[in-house]
């Protein structure tokens, strides 16, 4: 089983990141994820957008789970953002989003991408856990509740 602190790494986090659309909010990640996993900036952004186009992975509660398939990618990688201000995203709720947690997943992951993706967006469901990342104020306190967070939910 893959678990969060596995997938997002230290540098693949950030706080008070402002964007004006899907698009620049992709390319932030993207750079996140450059410089966190040694990915192809652009090739990330692209796929991310693609990915949106079919849906918005905004399901609700300020919360997106944008995810793509990367090509050259080894492992399930993550990047998680707070987002401020919050920004409109089609969610199914209408709600603007301001906690966003991309998956980056390896184009033969089948299986593991869409287990990884459900353990993300039950975790992200509870209440609890998105108020604790909506009041972290660093990327290190992101980290340390994801890496913590797990451990106490399988307790």
């Amino acid at each position: 089983m893959v678990h969060f602190n596995d997938i997002v790494a230290p540098q693949a986090l950030a706080t008070d990141v402002s964007a004006n659309g899907k698009r620049p909010l992709f390319q932030k990640i993207a750079q996140l994820a450059a410089s966190a996993y040694g990915l192809d900036a652009a090739a990330v952004s692209d796929a991310l957008f693609e990915r949106e186009r079919l849906g918005s992975t905004g399901f609700g509660g300020g919360v997106a789970i944008p995810h793509a398939k990367i090509p050259g990618l080894e492992r399930m990688s993550g990047v998680v953002v707070q987002l401020n201000p919050p920004l409109a995203f089609d969610s199914v709720d209408d709600a603007p989003v301001d906690i966003v947690f991309a998956l980056l997943s390896p184009v033969d992951s089948g299986a593991e991408h869409l287990k990884t993706l459900a353990r993300v967006s039950r975790y992200l469901r509870d209440e609890g856990h998105v108020a604790r990342l909506r009041g972290a104020k660093s990327a290190e306190a992101l980290h340390a509740l994801l890496a913590g967070g797990e451990a106490r939910d399988a307790a």
